[in-house]
């Protein structure tokens, strides 16, 4: 992928960039709401001034569960967590832990992988 962002930042772009070792996101240009996905326009007020930024990738974990009993094409036993990214505009992106990372809230994770399942999923730890 090259280093210019993608405007407007779409699903593929998105799931390109993860395969990458990028995390992008997007930035309201009214409000400062970030998010680390793509949106048409922003969750918070609405606007559709919205600008791709590169997301950190290393935060800290504002909320984590273990998934004991998993879809059909996984095992049972794996960690989710909802990851703050840190930036000004609260961007947060959901991620599969190591699995061995026993990191629980407000401990710092960074992005380490990407697991392919149908699409691609960050992995921190």
């Amino acid at each position: 992928m090259s280093d210019t962002l993608p405007d407007p930042l779409t699903h593929a772009e998105w799931t390109a960039a993860l395969r990458d070792r990028r995390l992008l996101g997007q930035r309201c240009g009214a409000c400062g709401n970030e998010t680390a996905a793509p949106k048409a326009a922003c969750n918070e007020c609405g606007s559709r001034e919205i600008e791709t930024v590169e997301l950190p990738t290393e935060g800290t974990v504002y909320t984590v569960t273990t998934i004991a009993v998993a879809p059909a094409a996984f095992e049972g036993g794996y960690r989710v967590a909802v990851i703050d990214l840190g930036t000004e505009g609260n961007a947060r992106v959901t991620a599969r832990l190591e699995a061995d990372c026993d990191a629980e809230i407000s401990d710092t994770v960074a992005f380490s992988d990407v697991l392919e399942v149908d699409e691609p999923v960050p992995v921190f730890g």
